[in-house]
């Protein structure tokens, strides 16, 4: 059994095609199936059934698969200390972000990141947090920049900060005239909300409790991936949307008019990294850690008279 080997098995069970998975390893797919047969011949058990497509693994091999990765990830600990131990930051680092911060929070802070460490090669995915969650765990992704507490005792977490939620109201909505909201009044306007499996989607309900107060003979109900539609869905079509803070920090005078903040104690998020425990790359997650924080304003730091909304499906 050799570390290729593993490498492979997992490859084909992330891809679930020996043909994908030969072009993501950069071998001929005669090679790496190869090497799996020989795999599976030392083994005496079979762990993939090829009779399906795509490819799925037997019963063993699914355990099988589930340890070669916690191999794989632990035998890559071995560079990691030494680079560690070098005092440079080199090698991968592989980010996951959910889509709700990624773009305002990100393009500041990769540009610092990368002009001070040039030998670092970050690769970033915009994920679901249960995908950042799922990919840390096998070892695919070293760290996540997601909303917390997860309550996952596998995961451990480095806040960050702390997002204050505000409303984005159209001017035809009777909360315009306010000054500060009150969270149970968003439950009597018309609410934009992002997709089913977005944790700011939980946290939007959680705040107006809005679903249990939904009008039985609404005939329209618009869901989305983006806060940019959110907000532009408001602009056209009227009612209301929940937004973090980070979102509305490049907004015009015209636009910040349409936004009001909660009376204290204001609903808010808290921003962490999270990385799994046994997590090796301590200095790239200190290096990040300085440059995020740099890059928000200094009140997101404090907590002070707000209520922190953990993650809910």
């Amino acid at each position: 059994m050799t570390l290729v080997q593993l490498e492979y098995i997992i490859a084909v069970d992330t891809y679930r095609s020996f043909v994908a998975a030969a072009e993501k390893c950069f071998v001929t797919q005669p090679t790496l199936s190869m090497q799996i047969q020989k795999l599976e011949e030392n083994l005496g058990a079979k762990i993939f059934d090829r009779s399906r497509q795509p490819v799925v693994p037997t019963e063993i091999g699914e355990r099988i698969i589930r340890q070669a990765r916690i191999v794989l990830t632990e035998s890559k600990k071995i560079g990691d200390i030494l680079q560690e131990a070098s005092g440079q930051l080199a090698g991968e680092f592989r980010i996951g972000v959910i889509p709700t911060v990624a773009p305002y929070l990100l393009p500041p802070v990769i540009a610092s990141f990368a002009k001070k460490y040039p030998k670092l090669k970050v690769q970033i995915w915009e994920y679901t947090t249960e995908k950042i969650v799922q990919e840390l765990k096998n070892g695919t992704l070293d760290c996540g920049i997601l909303s917390t507490p997860l309550q996952d005792s596998a995961i451990a977490e480095l806040p960050l900060y702390y997002e204050t939620f505000v409303a984005y109201v159209s001017a035809e909505s009777k909360l315009y005239g306010k000054k500060l909201l009150q969270t149970n009044e968003i439950a009597d306007d018309n609410l934009w909300l992002l997709n089913e499996g977005h944790c700011m989607r939980g946290q939007v309900l959680n705040i107006c409790k809005y679903r249990q107060s939904q009008s039985a003979d609404a005939t329209f109900d618009y869901n989305t991936g983006s806060v940019e539609t959110l907000k532009r869905m408001v602009d056209i079509n009227g009612g209301i949307t929940i937004l973090p803070e980070l979102t509305i920090l490049d907004y015009g005078e015209d636009e910040l008019q349409h936004v009001r903040y909660f009376k204290s104690p204001e609903p808010v998020r808290e921003i962490s990294i999270v990385m799994t425990k046994n997590f090796s790359k301590q200095k790239a997650i200190e290096a990040l850690k300085q440059e995020i924080w740099r890059a928000v304003p200094e009140r997101f730091r404090s907590k002070r008279r707000m209520d922190v909304l953990g993650f809910r499906h």
